[in-house]
């Protein structure tokens, strides 16, 4: 029964105000949300920052929900819409962090997607942004491509990831956005 307190350690060392994990469905989302937006009216931040927090959490929850792969078990992994999301805070920002099952088959595209991203400025992501908005395309999961970008617009910094190998067929793709506490 350590592990309680050895999470709770890491909890409050990593400043995590609010972990979940676990199946990520859209009554999920819409609790987590709920939590997370009492947590940020209780706190008495800025309108501003918090729309900021806000509008990047339902996107990286949209993320979870419409990209984690939804195989069963395979190589003697679990693999599933199980899923983690986190967001912490401290002096200066909020974290959100999560992590998700992908396949491999979508690693190179979204590595090379994110990597394209981060190499703009404000105003590539502007007009990238209203780039796929002028030609969309609606993905067979209800995407359009948006997401990412309106995280890296709305956080002003670059959205920092990795992947975790999990078997031969799958990573577990790691996302951290990082927003600002302080005014523009």
């Amino acid at each position: 029964m350590n592990f309680i307190y050895e999470l709770h350690r890491t909890m409050m060392s990593q400043k995590l105000i609010l972990v979940y994990d676990g199946d990520f469905t859209q009554e999920t989302t819409k609790s987590i949300l709920a939590m997370a937006e009492r947590n940020l009216d209780s706190s008495g931040e800025d309108s501003g920052i918090k729309r900021k927090v806000f509008n990047v959490m339902v996107e990286t929850l949209q993320n979870i929900v419409k990209h984690s792969s939804e195989q069963g078990t395979t190589a003697g992994s679990l693999i599933s819409k199980s899923a983690i999301f986190m967001i912490s805070k401290d002096d200066k920002r909020y974290c959100i962090l999560t992590g998700n099952p992908i396949p491999k088959s979508e690693v190179h595209n979204l590595t090379n997607n994110l990597n394209d991203l981060n190499a703009k400025d404000k105003e590539g992501l502007k007009e990238m942004y209203k780039g796929i908005i002028k030609n969309t395309q609606i993905s067979e999961k209800g995407g359009a491509g948006l997401g990412f970008v309106d995280m890296a617009r709305k956080s002003g910094e670059k959205l920092e990831f990795t992947f975790a190998e999990i078997d031969s067929a799958f990573d577990f793709f790691c996302l951290k956005v990082n927003i600002s506490r302080e005014k523009e």
